[in-house]
């Protein structure tokens, strides 16, 4: 049964990275790393596939060892907090447009400081 579960959070995980490929609210990395996890206890087969992807792979890898973030993941990751955050100001009024900021303020934050692969 956990392994059922594990299985049907890691294929929602890659759904939801597929997903975030074309919207900016949505990351796809922190998904595949998610997904690579939840594999990793339910099907080494899709494990091994995803660390195996020529875009992700090279990611999770990282990941796995240092726990690091490529530069460019961190700039991606920046210019969607962006684009969230004009899209809240621009259909939101306030307070509620002020919570992509604050969600950028402290997912940024942390993704700045992990080490850079």
């Amino acid at each position: 049964m956990k392994q059922q579960l594990y299985l049907c959070a890691g294929l929602l995980a890659v759904a939801l990275g597929t997903v975030g490929i074309a919207l900016p609210l949505l990351p796809t990395v922190p998904f595949m790393i998610l997904a690579a996890y939840c594999f990793a206890r339910s099907s080494p087969a899709l494990e091994a596939r995803l660390l195996n992807h020529p875009k992700f792979g090279p990611h999770l890898f990282a990941w796995r060892e240092k726990g690091a973030i490529s530069r460019r993941g961190k700039w991606s990751a920046t210019i969607a907090f962006g684009v969230s955050i004009a899209i809240g100001f621009a259909a939101l009024a306030l307070p509620w447009s002020l919570v992509p900021v604050g969600a950028a303020v402290l997912c940024l934050g942390w993704i700045w400081l992990k080490p850079e692969a």
